[in-house]
């Protein structure tokens, strides 16, 4: 099955950033980045996923990756 996965929990561990200091740095609740830092997101919500990639001051396919048969 195609689908978009995200992996924000391997790029989070991998710079050393807490799900704590994500929410407090894009002011989004900690449940909704505890949701998508273990990936139970069934819809992405574009300006989360921009408020998270400027926190990160990264790009979105460094948390977002195409997975294909």
């Amino acid at each position: 099955m195609n689908m978009v996965k995200l992996i924000l929990d391997e790029y989070m561990i991998k710079n050393g950033v807490t799900r704590y200091q994500l929410s407090k740095d894009t002011e989004i609740k900690y449940q909704t980045i505890d949701n998508y830092y273990k990936n139970r997101v069934v819809r992405y919500d574009s300006f989360i996923l921009s408020k998270i990639c400027e926190a990160l001051n990264c790009k979105i396919e460094d948390i977002l990756i195409y997975v294909g048969d």
